[in-house]
């Protein structure tokens, strides 16, 4: 069953901007902290940015004043607008939502989403 639903990657050139979005089920509540991720070939998955039920924010030092990090509680989504894009930005982005799913509280990953910086 499928928990997070992302969309919104794609190709873009380099100084562009691209807005993702991540959906999560409505069987989880109680949504604490949501953010994205993002792993590119070859390397480790990182943090790009976090953002809390109360709406407290950090970023990646690489994305501080290009991405902005927000939330829609009411649809438990969130938002990741990414602004001046770079080659270098370029990687799979990943959803991570922290809620209650029944009587567990739980990490959920989403598929993924690919954004390709380049000219």
């Amino acid at each position: 069953q499928v928990q997070l639903v992302e969309s919104g990657g794609g190709l873009v050139q380099p100084g562009g901007s691209l807005r993702l979005s991540c959906a999560a089920s409505e069987t989880i509540f109680s949504i604490n902290t949501m953010g994205w991720y993002r792993q590119a070939p070859g390397k480790e998955r990182e943090l790009v940015s976090v953002i809390t039920s109360g709406g407290s924010t950090n970023y990646a030092e690489a994305v501080k004043g290009r991405f902005t990090i927000s939330r829609d509680n009411a649809k438990n989504t969130v938002y990741l607008q990414m602004n001046t894009l770079k080659p270098e930005d370029t990687a799979v982005y990943y959803c991570n939502v922290d809620g209650w799913l029944g009587l567990r509280y739980q990490n959920f990953w989403g598929q993924g989403t690919q954004v390709t910086v380049s000219s």
